[in-house]
């Protein structure tokens, strides 16, 4: 489900693919793949709702737990989305907490002939929230 804002997506997929609705795609090379949930699936282990206001409930997770130290689960944006005016902003809502085995969520920018450039990262998020 997309709003008005290019690669917008809020995961309320309604039983479709969300990487197809969202614009996104898992790297094939990487170590385990995000997934689509809600919060009473997760139980203890996620957050008790989504970011989404109103009925939304579904976001994306990974599950640590079963991994190393070092493995990575990717996801890559399906389009392309050029700097308006030399400024690109990057917004989205995470959920990092209770897990001994959380690991660093970063995100990169990929420049036009392939480089990634680290924008933004974090270790862990220190409080139950969004």
């Amino acid at each position: 489900y997309y709003t008005n804002i290019p690669g917008s997506c809020n995961f309320e997929t309604q039983d479709q693919e969300w990487t197809t609705v969202c614009g996104l795609t898992q790297d094939p090379s990487d170590d385990f793949d995000w997934n689509i949930s809600n919060s009473a699936v997760m139980g203890k282990t996620g957050p008790d709702t989504d970011h989404t206001p109103g009925k939304g409930q579904h976001f994306l997770y990974v599950n640590s737990s079963a991994q190393k130290e070092g493995n990575r689960a990717r996801i890559i944006t399906t389009k392309l989305f050029p700097a308006s005016f030399g400024v690109c902003r990057v917004r989205f809502w995470f959920w990092m907490f209770a897990s001994r085995q959380t690991g660093v969520l970063k995100v990169y920018t990929a420049e036009e002939h392939g480089m990634d450039i680290l924008m933004w990262s974090s270790s862990r998020n220190e409080e139950n929230k969004w």
